[in-house]
């Protein structure tokens, strides 16, 4: 454990404790915000590239962690400089080191940036109102206010899980700053079906279906109901790394040939043990884990149909693929494209980084 977590509060890059309440918690919880930088200067030394990382601060003193990575390769940065850039939005208690296997190759012929959301990561930890409409208005506009701080034109956005059902919001609101949406196994589209009853179900009425969730989207759903979704990693103190060790094997797995150690595991904890915050919007705009407050498939038709959509999906993951379906339908003539990635689960982009990696470049391509 790290010496300066055993006194109370710890001031750090983006946060301090507010309530004395809690005081005692950081001397429980072994992090940190010192600690989330070591585990992610570890993530982020594989970058072949040219990498840049700084705290973007937006207009009402918030701080966006943010980095960006060019190729090292080109002799003449301004050719990159014409490409239209990718920005890259992580999923619900992610973070910038989660794109370790994508960045360099998508780098190649464009400049690429990837932050921290609003309340997670490393970026601010401001307090988030209860309501869900102004909980998502809050990251959104924390998006838009970081683009002109960055001073980005347009970008090919692109979103993972709730960074897809928020990149979606973005570009309703600011549609002419997106030249393309890439959404990677969206979070928050289809509407929670209705409670099925023994009586309905006599009558012929359709059940629907949905893939298997696993078991730590389970445990977390039931956290949910009752408190913030990550509290028990919180609340489980000096066995929280553990935890996530042993509800998570499988972001040790999927990066177990860069790191032979927890590095991942370790990242993601530290990520994901701070003060909550994002995770507090995230709970105000959802129903239960599965579901938004307020579905995207309500309100995709505000999208101009000149804006060109991918969805990808994982083969094997929990999220209902069939979204992607009714968002062709409902935007008719709009330029829209679902496309499956196989063999790949809700992180479609470390299972298959690859494949995964060619679709985006080719539709990056396509842009410019």
């Amino acid at each position: 454990m790290d010496p300066g977590t055993t006194t109370a509060p710890i001031p750090s890059d983006c946060e301090t404790e507010s309530s004395s309440i809690w005081n005692w918690w950081p001397s429980w919880r072994p992090t940190s915000m010192s600690l989330l930088k070591t585990a992610e200067s570890k993530i982020l030394a594989c970058f072949q590239n040219n990498l840049w990382t700084r705290f973007v601060t937006l207009p009402n003193q918030d701080r966006i962690w943010t980095l960006t990575l060019t190729n090292k390769a080109v002799r003449k940065p301004a050719e990159q400089a014409i490409k239209t850039p990718l920005v890259m939005v992580h999923g619900f208690g992610g973070g910038i080191g989660l794109w370790i296997r994508n960045l360099d190759a998508l780098c190649r012929s464009r400049p690429v940036y990837a932050f921290d959301l609003l309340g997670f990561g490393r970026s601010s930890r401001p307090p988030f109102p209860s309501d869900a409409a102004k909980a998502e208005e809050q990251f959104v506009d924390s998006i838009e206010q970081w683009r002109q701080s960055v001073g980005l034109e347009n970008m090919i956005l692109l979103g993972h899980s709730l960074g897809g059902y928020l990149a979606t919001s973005y570009a309703i609101q600011y549609p002419s700053r997106v030249s393309h949406l890439i959404l990677v196994d969206p979070w928050g589209f289809p509407e929670r079906p209705q409670t099925q009853t023994g009586e309905g179900q006599s009558q012929g009425t359709e059940v629907v279906k949905r893939p298997q969730l696993p078991r730590w989207v389970k445990v977390v759903a039931t956290v949910v109901s009752f408190f913030n979704p990550l509290a028990v990693i919180r609340a489980a103190g000096p066995w929280g790394p553990g935890l996530v060790n042993r509800f998570r094997p499988d972001f040790k797995r999927k990066f177990e040939d860069l790191f032979d150690d927890d590095t991942m595991t370790q990242y993601i904890y530290h990520c994901n043990a701070q003060t909550p915050s994002g995770e507090v919007g995230f709970r105000a705009m959802s129903e239960s884990l599965g579901w938004a407050k307020r579905p995207m498939l309500q309100r995709v038709h505000l999208l101009p149909p000149s804006l060109p959509i991918t969805m990808l999906y994982g083969e094997w993951s929990w999220v209902d693929k069939s979204s992607g379906d009714s968002v062709v339908q409902i935007r008719d003539q709009g330029h829209t494209r679902v496309m499956l990635i196989t063999k790949a689960s809700h992180h479609v982009y470390a299972d298959q980084p690859e494949e995964f990696n060619r679709v985006v470049e080719n539709i990056c391509n396509s842009v410019n």
